[in-house]
């Protein structure tokens, strides 16, 4: 009986050193953290006038319609302002029509008309997305670039490449909680030919500043302001003339999310479509009231599986 009983106490004394062993290992193993993607940075790939870091998912083709009316007021209109509706019946407006395509995650292209007898083809890489766990990337890096090319008839050009004009900008992005996102944008506008006449430079640099407010799961507070940082000042043009232009362009944006289609409503102080116009040549003051209403439809659909 004695044997039993010290052997049941050498044998526990065993098992409990093993489960002490095993409970040691047990706590030397780290779980590596997880890996989180941060998504819906932006609602869309376009903020009001400018781009987002985001981008369709693979195999999502995307048609988009952005329209801006004519100011909101103009001083000189008089009892004109009525009968234009404020606007949108002035006569005067610009309609931007876009096709793109994500081939792949990290890459868009596509193709617009954007108003005047001007083209463009533009791409976006995505190089980096914000996330956290092992890997900790605190924003979204994207490279976007356009060409623009204007057909409209013009004895003055005499080289086909004067036709084309070109932006490249950087979008550094980041989501800081559920409900605020902010996006930072440097931007450069290259003229093959000199714009405006001689003595003056074919870059011209902004740097701009965007962000999104979730005010619900369906609604969305848009805003964007650029800085234009040369060649808006006392420019002297080819007839000898000298011309001013606003450095500055700031929109407010309402979004609704519809679930098929995503529409935004907003208030800027350009009439201009395209990027190249809207970042070299606006000509509308803030302040002065220079303001003109606009909207956006944007439609997504798969041709992948």
């Amino acid at each position: 009986m004695k044997k039993i009983f010290s052997l049941s106490i050498i044998c526990l004394g065993f098992m409990s050193q093993s489960f002490a062993q095993t409970d040691s290992t047990v706590a030397e193993v780290k779980v590596a953290p997880k890996q989180k993607i941060t998504k819906n940075v932006f609602s869309t790939s376009k903020l009001i006038n400018m781009q987002t870091t985001e981008m369709g998912a693979k195999g999502e083709f995307q048609f988009m319609i952005s329209h801006h009316f004519s100011e909101i007021y103009n001083k000189n209109a008089g009892s004109q302002i009525g009968a234009q509706l404020f606007g949108i019946n002035s006569g005067v407006a610009y309609t931007y029509l876009s096709f793109d395509y994500s081939p792949v995650r990290w890459l868009n292209v596509g193709v617009a008309a954007a108003g005047s007898s001007k083209y463009e083809g533009f791409t976006k890489i995505k190089f980096l997305r914000q996330q956290t766990g092992a890997k900790n990337i605190p924003v979204s890096l994207a490279l976007y670039s356009l060409v623009n090319v204007n057909t409209a008839p013009d004895k003055s050009i005499t080289f086909v490449g004067d036709r084309y004009n070109y932006v490249n900008q950087l979008l550094i992005s980041r989501k800081f909680s559920d409900k605020l996102s902010l996006q930072l944008m440097p931007t450069v506008v290259h003229f093959n030919k000199v714009p405006y006449g001689i003595n003056n430079d074919n870059e011209i640099y902004s740097i701009g500043l965007g962000g999104k407010y979730k005010l619900s799961d369906l609604i969305n507070l848009d805003f964007e302001y650029s800085r234009q940082l040369n060649m808006y000042e006392n420019i002297l043009t080819s007839t000898g003339n000298i011309i001013n232009y606003q450095p500055d362009l700031l929109s407010v944006g309402v979004e609704v999310n519809s679930g098929g289609h995503q529409f935004r409503f907003f208030v800027g102080n350009t009439t201009f479509g395209s990027n190249i116009d809207q970042l070299s040549r606006n000509s509308m003051s803030i302040a002065n009231g220079s303001f003109a209403l606009g909207f956006t439809i944007n439609r997504s659909t798969f041709l992948g599986k």
